[in-house]
């Protein structure tokens, strides 16, 4: 592992009966960095963002995270409430559907102050001002704090998923498709927010996508899979510029000519 890495994998391999999911897969996320992972369905990508965050056991191989102080932690070896107080800390995730993370009974601003009692936060008005806050850093209007999630769109709920997500300022986010099943404007408009958000912030993210704009308009960096492997990684323009796989050329290839 790198002595600046915030998250490190090395040689992960999974395998569903002769399937391998993950065949030998090393990577690493640097703080405040995107690192984008594309690939076609099937090629392993949200795999390796289950076993970087704890989710999925791999068969062999060490998934590291160095913590604020600087000591390294064997993921897969963490206690699962220790797991959990991770994610509810230094970690985020944003799911493709974000009915996955709210609680769709629970008020908008319920939605993001639950996550700031989980580190403690009791006083009401600071949580209730805080969450009036990171609903406007998403753009919901403040009006809207008390509202059911299930009055929102499509492209609201995700926001609203982002905001508590990055209320409690986690180090290292991971975000499996976010702009998944949303219209091209809305999609559009949401990747604007994530950039801004993420740059401000300097929040590493570990970005899950079949989508190849979504990479260049996010990553710094990313790895390309194909059959549980990383054929080819780097910085993204240089990369998506200059292919050198066949399997990255063919990508990139069927994106221009879609």
């Amino acid at each position: 592992m790198s002595l600046d890495a915030l998250l490190s994998a090395q040689g992960l391999r999974l395998s569903y009966g002769r399937i391998a999911a993950l065949d030998g897969v090393d990577a690493e996320v640097f703080p405040g960095e995107v690192l984008a992972v594309v690939g076609e369905s099937g090629s392993g990508k949200t795999t390796l963002l289950n076993a970087l965050a704890g989710a999925v056991r791999p068969d062999a191989g060490v998934v590291s995270y160095r913590d604020r102080d600087g000591a390294l932690h064997d993921v897969h070896r963490m206690s699962a409430p220790a797991l959990r107080a991770l994610h509810r800390s230094d970690w985020g995730t944003v799911h493709q559907d974000p009915r996955q993370s709210l609680r769709m009974a629970v008020s908008a601003g319920g939605n993001v102050g639950e996550r700031l009692m989980t580190q403690g936060a009791r006083h009401y008005g600071d949580i209730r001002a805080a969450a009036i806050d990171w609903l406007r850093q998403v753009e919901i209007a403040a009006d809207r704090v008390d509202d059911l999630p299930r009055t929102f769109s499509g492209g609201m709920l995700q926001r609203l998923q982002i905001a508590r997500t990055l209320v409690t300022q986690p180090r290292l986010v991971f975000m499996d498709e976010p702009t998944g099943g949303l219209d091209v404007s809305v999609q559009a408009r949401l990747l604007d927010l994530i950039r801004d958000l993420v740059a401000r912030l300097g929040v590493a993210v570990v970005l899950v996508t079949h989508d190849i704009a979504v990479a260049r308009l996010l990553a710094g960096r990313i790895v390309v899979m194909r059959a549980g492997q990383v054929v080819e990684t780097g910085l993204t323009d240089q990369v998506l510029d200059d292919p050198q796989h066949p399997y990255t050329q063919l990508l990139v290839s069927s994106v221009l000519h879609a």
